[in-house]
């Protein structure tokens, strides 16, 4: 089903996210739910490009940051901007890993390690799509045996759903050939005070964590291989506090991040259980994201590395003016056997589903 071409709130054209790469065409698709609020997708590395919902006065404004053409988010400065991560979210140490008996090496494409499937990983890619009602499209991606030096033929389903409480429902499902890793997850990066000429920061917008633990870095980014309380240390988010206000803490943790960079252990009571990960509230506009998962751990990442490079319709986005909650399961996982399993065999399905609700708060 094609996006009809009544006008968008996003302001977003089809036109503009229209072209041909190595034969697969791009495009833009506008979900849309009964309140009339929006979710713009492209097929380019299944980037979220715009959420249009409304703050405590009926403003309505993009709370995801995003380009609003095809090539700026190709060549977007942040590669990874809004967009599906895979085969392997986050980091894997100096690139290497183990697989029955055979060590592979990856890109090395942060630091000395690999980051997020690699160059070409599938925030790179052309997914097949087929929106398959006003408010719902599922992309598909078939990832070729040793793309990015991975083992095994995976093929990939994401499902992005806009439901009528304003909740963006992502599904997935991946199979294999051969036996393989896989971790997948969403990169989006949440304004959701609304993006702007100068976004602005987030410091003062109020987080909750359902989480316990966390896990150390080094400065390299990769996990110690510790799973630490998040008691008494910058990573106590179990009763909302201020983003900024521990973010530039005299702390080790804080500086290998450059501020927020980890993955939190998520509380569960079983593996693979729907459960409350995140809240996140804007005081000025009230608006409201709460993060429900399936995933054991969520990557917490504060925008460290931002430049104030240009979004969409003139926005900027500015060091600090996003956060991340990237639901996975934990980086260097095929290095640390005590690490939930990143493992897919064939005959199995890998599955997960992440919920982003936005509300308000008067």
């Amino acid at each position: 089903m094609s996006t009809t071409e009544t006008p968008s709130l996003c302001g977003l054209k089809r036109e503009d996210f229209q072209t041909t790469i190595n034969g697969k065409n791009t495009d833009l698709y506008i979900l849309k739910n009964s309140l009339g609020y929006e979710v713009a997708v492209t097929n380019y590395g299944g980037a979220i490009v715009a959420i249009m919902v409304p703050d405590k006065d009926g403003n309505v404004a993009n709370v995801i940051q995003g380009h609003d053409n095809i090539q700026e988010v190709i060549n977007s400065p942040e590669p990874y901007l809004s967009t599906l991560i895979g085969r392997f979210g986050n980091r894997i140490k100096e690139g290497k890993f183990q697989l029955n008996g055979k060590e592979y090496q990856l890109a090395i494409n942060n630091g000395p390690n690999a980051l997020h499937g690699g160059p070409t990983g599938f925030h790179a890619r052309v997914w097949d799509a087929n929106q398959v009602s006003d408010h719902a499209i599922v992309l598909k991606y078939t990832s070729s045996y040793l793309e990015e030096n991975f083992t095994g033929e995976v093929t990939v389903w994401v499902a992005y759903t806009f439901t009528d409480d304003n909740e963006l429902v992502i599904k997935y499902q991946a199979t294999t050939n051969k036996k393989t890793i896989v971790n997948l997850t969403h990169h989006a990066f949440f304004s959701i005070q609304g993006i702007a000429d100068p976004t602005p920061a987030i410091n003062d917008q109020l987080l909750e964590i359902n989480a316990d633990f966390y896990l150390p870095i080094d400065e390299t980014s990769i996990p110690t291989g510790e799973i630490l309380k998040v008691a008494g240390t910058p990573f106590d988010f179990r009763t909302q506090k201020a983003v900024g206000q521990d973010i530039d803490a005299d702390n080790e943790q804080i500086k290998n991040g450059a501020g927020y960079d980890h993955c939190f252990v998520l509380n569960k009571h079983e593996v693979g259980e729907m459960t409350f990960a995140a809240r996140l509230l804007d005081p000025n506009s009230g608006r409201t994201l709460e993060v429900f998962t399936t995933e054991p751990g969520m990557q917490v990442y504060s925008d460290n590395w931002a430049t104030g490079y240009k979004g969409q319709h003139g926005a900027t986005f500015p060091r600090r003016s996003a956060i991340c909650f990237e639901c996975q399961h934990f980086p260097d996982s095929p290095n640390r056997p005590y690490f939930p399993s990143v493992v897919l065999n064939p005959g199995e399905q890998y599955t997960q589903k992440t919920i982003y609700k936005f509300g308000v708060q008067k």
